[in-house]
């Protein structure tokens, strides 16, 4: 899947002549903020997306969109996750929980069918991890 592309879908011409256009970053923002939302999820993203995520938060610009990828055709959506879990979370249930998150925003938010959501576990945050690592790197 492409991330973000910057495709959109529009919905045919309503009784009253308009028509909408949903951009899929739109999509995919939806999708990123009711993902972040569920309990058990540390952060969205693979590795290089959390640090660019970090970089961009601590300039003051959060990416909602972060480590989701959405293709989003006439009718249906399909999206693909990547989260960090809190330790000690069960993973399937964090898993299953955004899914069903995912689904019912792009459901109600959006008004499109959901094809499918797949989720992938790319870390488990352990906190303290982040504190001792920098202690080792620290010269002194």
């Amino acid at each position: 899947m492409a991330e973000n592309t910057t495709t959109a879908t529009t919905t045919p011409a309503t009784k009253d002549g308009g028509s909408t256009v949903i951009v899929d970053a739109v999509v995919a923002k939806v999708a990123g903020i009711a993902a972040a939302e569920v309990p058990g999820v540390h952060a969205l993203g693979g590795g290089a997306a959390r640090v660019i995520g970090n970089i961009r938060q601590a300039v003051g610009a959060k990416d909602h969109a972060q480590g989701v990828s959405v293709e989003v055709g006439e009718t249906e959506v399909a999206a693909d996750i990547a989260i960090q879990v809190d330790y000690p979370e069960q993973l399937q249930r964090v898993a299953s929980d955004v899914r069903s998150a995912v689904h019912q925003a792009i459901t109600e938010l959006v008004g499109m069918k959901v094809a499918e959501i797949n989720v992938t576990v790319v870390d488990v945050f352990i906190p303290g991890d982040d504190e001792d690592d920098a202690d080792e790197q620290r010269v002194n």
